[in-house]
C-alpha cells in the first residue's frame, strides 16, 4: 500500500473522530471539517517523504488539533476557549468536564446530536451527520436517500451554515430537546450502519468500521435512554445484523447470499445481545425490523426460516413507515412464504415508483423471481439491468455472474 493509499484509508476510518474532537475546540462543525481536510492534505504532502507514522490516526488527530488551536489563537474573541484548550499544546489531556448522570463522554455522539439540531430540516440533519460522522461522500448519501447528489450537497452546505449562524452549542441536549431530536439520531445511526453493511459504491461490499461505530453509538444511546423502546429496538436490529457480517463476503470479498452463509460462523454473542435488547424494544419501526432480523437469527438452517412471520412483520412495517423499499422487502418474504408467482405482481407494481427507478435491487429481485419461475431469458435481462445500476463492484460482479449462468 502506498503512502497516499494509507492516508486515504486512515482518514476514512478516523475522519469522524477527528471532526468531532476538533468541533469540541472550535465549536463549529463546518470549520472542524475544513481543519480535518487540512490535516489530510498535510498527510498527503508529508507521508510520501517521511513514511507512514506508527500511529497514523494519532498523527492526523494531533495535526488537526494543533491547527484548531492555532485558529483559536488567531481570533481574539476566542481567548477564553484558548485558555481552556491550551494545555493540549503539551499533549496533556484537557480537564474532565463536570460529571452529570445524563452526560455522555463521547465526542462522536455530541457531533451527532449537534448535527441533528432542530434548526435543520430532518433530511438536512441526516445528510450532514452521515457526511461528518460516517465520512460518506455525497454520492453515497444520495444513494441512501434515493435522491440526487446535487440535492444532498446543497443540504450539507446549508446545514453547516445554519448551525454556524444559530451558534448551536457542541453538546448532548437534555430534556425535551433531546427527545425531539431522538428520531433523527436513530435514523442517522441506522443509515451509517447500513452503509457499512452494504456499501453503495467502491470495491468493498462491507465496511466493518462504519458498522462498529454505528453499533457502539446505538449501544450508548440505548444505555442513555433505558426507557426509550425504539433505542433498544435499533440496538437489537444492529446487533442481529452485525452478527452476520463475517459471513456476508467470501475470501475475495465477493457477496455471499443469506441462503449460502455458514450460520455456524454467525456471532452468537451478538445474537444473544440482540435478543436481550429486543426484549426491551417496543412496536416501532426499528423494533419491528429487529423482530424480522431475530427471525433470521433464530433459524438454525436457511430452510428453517419462518418466512410467514417475516412477511407479516413486513406488512406491519409498511403500515408504520410506508415505503417502496419496504414493500420490495415484503415481496421477497411473500415469495419465500407463498412462492414466486405470488410475489411477482407485487414487484411489478413497484416498477412505476419513481424512487425505485435507479434502485438496482428492484430488477435484482425481479430477476430472482423470474429465474425461480423458469423464465430465464427475462431473468438474465433483469440481472444485467441491475448490474448496470449498482455502483458497488462486488455486487456488480455477482449480478453479472448470475446473468451469465442463465
Amino acid at each position: 500500500m502506498s503512502a497516499a493509499q494509507a492516508v486515504e484509508a486512515v482518514f476514512r476510518i478516523e475522519s469522524a473522530r477527528i471532526i468531532a474532537s476538533v468541533a469540541r475546540v472550535v465549536r463549529d462543525v463546518g470549520i472542524a471539517e475544513e481543519i480535518a481536510q487540512d490535516a489530510l492534505v498535510a498527510a498527503l504532502e508529508q507521508w510520501p517523504r517521511t513514511g507512514v507514522p506508527d500511529r497514523p490516526g494519532a498523527w492526523l488527530m494531533t495535526t488537526a488539533k494543533h491547527r484548531a488551536i492555532d485558529l483559536v489563537r488567531r481570533k481574539e474573541t476566542y481567548a477564553r476557549k484558548l485558555a481552556e484548550v491550551g494545555r493540549s499544546l503539551q499533549d496533556v489531556p484537557p480537564p474532565a468536564e463536570p460529571a452529570d448522570p445524563e452526560d455522555i463522554d463521547d465526542d462522536l455522539l455530541r457531533l451527532i446530536f449537534t448535527s441533528c439540531h432542530s434548526v435543520l430540516a430532518t433530511e438536512s440533519r441526516i445528510a450532514l451527520t452521515l457526511r461528518l460522522v460516517g465520512g460518506l461522500t455525497t454520492q453515497e448519501i444520495a444513494r441512501a436517500f434515493l435522491t440526487s447528489e446535487a440535492t444532498v450537497a446543497q443540504r450539507i452546505v446549508r446545514a453547516k451554515r445554519a448551525l454556524a449562524k444559530a451558534g448551536v452549542p457542541f453538546e448532548v441536549p437534555y430534556g425535551a430537546d433531546r427527545d425531539a431530536r431522538l428520531s433523527s439520531v436513530l435514523e442517522v445511526i441506522y443509515l451509517v450502519f447500513n452503509e457499512g453493511y452494504a456499501a453503495t459504491a467502491g470495491d468493498d461490499l462491507v465496511r466493518p468500521a462504519l458498522c462498529e461505530d454505528a453499533l457502539r453509538l446505538a449501544r450508548v444511546l440505548a444505555a442513555l435512554m433505558p426507557e426509550e423502546p425504539e433505542a433498544h429496538g435499533l440496538a437489537a436490529l444492529l446487533e442481529f445484523q452485525a452478527s452476520r457480517i463475517a459471513t456476508r463476503t467470501g475470501p475475495a470479498g465477493e457477496p455471499v447470499l443469506l441462503a449460502d452463509q455458514n450460520r455456524a460462523r454467525w456471532n452468537r454473542l451478538l445474537i444473544h445481545r440482540g435478543a436481550r435488547a429486543l426484549g426491551r424494544a417496543g412496536s416501532g419501526p426499528y423494533s419491528v425490523q429487529a423482530a424480522i432480523a431475530g427471525c433470521h437469527a433464530a433459524a438454525v438452517r436457511y430452510e428453517d426460516t419462518d418466512w410467514s412471520s417475516i412477511a407479516t412483520l413486513y406488512g406491519r412495517l409498511v403500515q408504520l413507515v410506508p415505503s417502496p423499499v419496504v414493500e420490495l422487502n415484503r415481496a421477497v418474504a411473500v415469495s419465500m412464504a407463498e412462492g414466486p408467482a405470488a410475489a411477482l405482481p407485487l414487484v411489478d407494481g413497484l416498477a412505476r415508483e419513481p424512487a425505485l427507478r435507479a434502485y438496482h435491487l428492484l430488477p435484482s429481485v425481479r430477476g430472482d423471481l423470474l429465474e425461480r419461475l423458469g423464465r430465464t431469458e427475462e431473468a438474465r435481462a433483469e440481472f444485467e439491468r441491475a448490474a448496470s445500476l449498482t455502483r458497488n463492484a462486488q455486487e456488480r460482479t455477482l449480478l453479472l455472474t448470475r446473468a451469465a449462468r442463465l
